[in-house]
């Protein structure tokens, strides 16, 4: 199957179909789709580290990792979105400038984070909680407000 697959909602009620989910909905999905993505991130950070990478080039291949699974799951459960060849362009801009911000914030926390508090497991976590906080942040808005936004039924 590949991932630009059309979604397929199993519903009795088709006009549910044609309608967004609710902020709240998408928010709840988008927030348990973020923690899985972020468990990749920060377990594949924490991987890449332990096997001698340095800090810098851990957070890039697990920004990565992390970003691809979020995607998939927001594109088809979160916005469940049919697939666009200009969507998913524009998702690649903004996972651009989010890995920007996210990666770029790593990249300033950490050192700091280390030295200020001489412990590389608080500089991980919050550096990590840092730069992923802000970044999800600029992400869910984009996401909702532009990259997957729904025409507003008229009643």
């Amino acid at each position: 199957m590949s991932i630009e697959e059309p979604v397929r909602q199993e519903s009795a009620h088709s006009e549910q179909e044609s309608h967004p989910a609710a902020l709240s909905t998408q928010l709840f999905r988008f927030v348990v789709t973020g923690v899985l993505a972020a468990i990749v991130d920060f377990g594949l950070l924490n991987v890449f580290m332990a096997l001698g990478l340095d800090y810098v080039w851990s957070k890039a291949l697990s920004f990565i990792a992390g970003t691809t699974t979020a995607y998939l799951i927001n594109r088809r459960w979160t916005f469940a979105a049919e697939p666009s060849k200009r969507r998913f362009a524009a998702v690649v801009v903004l996972y651009a400038v989010t890995f920007a911000v996210q990666w770029g914030l790593w990249v300033l926390c950490y050192p700091w984070l280390l030295a200020t508090w001489g412990s590389e497991i608080v500089a991980r976590v919050v550096g990590f909680v840092i730069a992923q906080g802000i970044a999800t942040t600029v992400n869910f808005i984009v996401q909702r407000m532009v990259i997957f936004a729904q025409p507003t039924p008229r009643p």
